[in-house]
């Protein structure tokens, strides 16, 4: 049994980055897009990635940026996980040949075999709500959407987001089983500022959710 991976993403301060480890994140994320009210700089995304102790992975989330932007912030954060917010195509998100995530805006009519062979070198594919502008904008998709007969390979490499919480996380991994969650408002106070106990609240639920999916393996 594999655990479900957590990454927490739009973190802004220090304390932050500090309380999303300690409750038990695997990847914290900062947000590269200056339309965005959680937008950190690379300087600044890389002075609080120096927060994170060792295993726990920065992740640098970009909006159709141009190439400068993305390999200012390799150069910032050599060990961070890139993710494509946008309209990037598969060549643009190859370029920096780094480790990367690229999200899918679900509707009806997605396909996500057809995502996963459009970007094969992606780790994964990030699954968020389809909203008039880019992100989730903290609303929930119909998780129906992800087809239960999904290739293992292709469900292997999903990570859920759009409008999770503690409150409704267990039912998103039971139902979806994903690889990894990807959580930002959920877990906020107001934009970019998180909750430690809603982090905290977040992690323990999706424990939980692995030990319910334990239980009925067994």
């Amino acid at each position: 049994m594999s655990r479900t991976r957590i990454k927490i993403c739009g973190l802004t301060r220090e304390a932050d980055v500090a309380a999303a480890a300690v409750a038990g994140a695997d990847a914290v994320g900062f947000v590269l897009y200056a339309k965005s009210p959680r937008y950190v700089s690379a300087a600044r995304a890389a002075a609080l990635a120096r927060e994170l102790p060792p295993f726990v992975t920065p992740v640098c989330l970009f909006v159709n940026p141009s190439a400068a932007e993305v390999n200012a912030a390799c150069a910032a954060l050599p060990n961070a996980l890139l993710q494509f917010h946008g309209d990037e195509t598969p060549a643009e998100c190859d370029a920096p040949s780094r480790p990367y995530l690229r999200a899918v805006r679900m509707a009806p009519g997605v396909d996500l075999l057809d995502w996963a062979l459009n970007f094969p070198n992606a780790q994964a594919l990030l699954v968020d709500a389809a909203v008039d502008s880019y992100g989730g904008g903290g609303k929930v998709f119909d998780w129906s959407l992800i087809p239960a007969s999904l290739r293992v390979d292709v469900r292997s490499r999903l990570v859920l987001s759009g409008g999770l919480s503690p409150a409704n996380v267990i039912d998103g991994v039971l139902h979806t089983r994903p690889f990894a969650v990807d959580v930002s408002s959920g877990v906020e106070s107001a934009k970019g500022i998180k909750d430690a106990a809603l982090m905290r609240r977040f992690c323990e639920a999706v424990r939980d959710a692995d030990a319910r999916i334990a239980d009925l393996a067994t």
